[in-house]
């Protein structure tokens, strides 16, 4: 069977409420790894990214239940493998984050080169580079990786790239090794903040979190902690351009605003009238934007993980817009499919050059990965006709019921099951 989106487009009017961060839980669930106690989490999305590392853990003798909607409990007290199972491990790239709190805890990690959205080289050697650094022997073998650490010995790490991955790989691990460790040219994401937060809630000495030097005093145990999850920045941006490229009047709620300055400043430049207000971010639009620029730059500039989308909004702005892309070498794959729409893009080295098109049509595309299904959502709201999207599973590994929360803005949205070639 095959699964779709359909889009017929709408305006967006009304509330929409943004989950908590896919890239903030996935690290924390890693993280209860670290502690000898029960860990409570609030505010888990319902993703399929959730459930695989879910899943990892639970093979390594994590107990794990929901005690709610948004509710998980985990209990590492049992912990006893080290070997997390490959197909889980390949078919998600934040499952590697167990490779640190492993070390930790058990002087030993034996995983599989890690899987994910194929938006380019995404190496594992500043992670590998960390760990080595505290102490651990690493051997690499026909795509597995073994780590072996009878003691985890605190050092000084310096980031060739702030690498989110490799920051949190690193901070978990010497969370519980001997001494301090310092993390220099660290990832500055709201996510490292909050793994730091947790990480300090079961008793961990983390400091400096969200600037480019973290400081890690290890301790010898971590105990069980509760703790909520910040929410999904870039659910939140992504909602603020379908806004503003369908017209209208949508207040976002439930999101933490200093976290979308990014997106919010260059949305204000596209003509958007954007305010902050106790509950939320409101976005009001009410035709074609004007073009500009835009560069993806690590954290506080423009996320990577927003350039489909805010793309996909400029392929109708009045005037060109040029968007260059420096965190993936990989990351315009979704350009052909909105040229299929009609839009009118050409790629140069690292940038495209988006030539605004009066209008898109709506044609049968296909999500390459996470942001470019989200991007081709907001094309199919602009869009003249009906669009359809198809691998939409790399939509659902990052929103939360994605389709009842546009309806609910006036968004004709649907998901339907279509027979595949083979009639099944």
């Amino acid at each position: 069977m095959l699964e779709k989106l359909i889009v017929n487009g709408g305006t967006l009017e009304g509330k929409i409420k943004v989950s908590g961060a896919k890239n903030a839980v996935l690290p924390i669930i890693a993280a209860s790894l670290l502690a000898e106690g029960e860990c409570h989490l609030q505010d888990i999305p319902q993703l399929a990214d959730v459930d695989t590392v879910t899943q990892v853990i639970k093979s390594l003798g994590v107990k794990a239940y929901s005690t709610g909607n948004k509710d998980l409990v985990l209990n590492a007290c049992e912990l006893t493998n080290s070997e997390p199972p490959e197909d889980w491990v390949r078919k998600m790239r934040a499952s590697f984050l167990v490779m640190g709190p492993l070390l930790a805890r058990l002087g030993h990690a034996r995983i599989s080169m890690p899987g994910g959205c194929n938006i380019g080289s995404r190496p594992i050697d500043l992670h590998l580079k960390g760990l080595t650094a505290l102490g651990a022997d690493i051997k690499m073998s026909h795509g597995i990786i073994e780590c072996t650490a009878k003691k985890l010995i605190g050092n000084r790490v310096y980031l060739d790239f702030p690498s989110v991955g490799a920051t949190e790989n690193i901070m978990m691990a010497a969370s519980r090794a001997e001494g301090t460790t310092v993390i220099e040219n660290a990832a500055e994401e709201p996510e490292i903040v909050d793994l730091a937060n947790f990480i300090n809630a079961m008793g961990g000495r983390v400091y400096g979190a969200g600037t480019n030097i973290i400081r890690v005093e290890g301790v010898s145990k971590l105990n069980g902690a509760s703790h909520t999850v910040i929410p999904d920045r870039i659910e939140a941006g992504t909602y603020m351009i379908m806004a503003a490229a369908a017209g209208g009047d949508v207040l976002v709620e439930n999101v933490i605003s200093d976290h979308l300055k990014p997106a919010m400043a260059k949305l204000a430049e596209t003509g958007v009238i954007i305010d902050e207000e106790d509950s939320g971010v409101r976005v009001r639009s009410k035709g074609r934007c004007n073009a500009i620029d835009v560069k993806t730059l690590p954290y506080p500039g423009f996320p990577t993980d927003m350039q489909a989308q805010m793309m996909a909004y400029l392929t109708t702005a009045k005037g060109t817009s040029v968007i260059t892309e420096t965190v993936f070498e990989n990351r315009f794959m979704h350009v052909n499919e909105l040229r299929r729409m009609g839009a009118n893009i050409v790629i140069e080295g690292h940038s495209s050059v988006v030539k605004g098109v009066s209008k898109l049509t709506g044609a049968s595309v296909k999500a390459s990965d996470l942001r470019a299904g989200a991007a081709l959502i907001i094309a199919g709201l602009v869009a003249e006709g009906e669009t359809e999207i198809c691998s939409i599973h790399h939509i659902y590994r990052g929103y939360e019921n994605i389709v009842e929360k546009l309806n609910n803005v006036g968004v004709d949205i649907k998901y339907k099951v279509f027979p595949d070639e083979t009639g099944q």
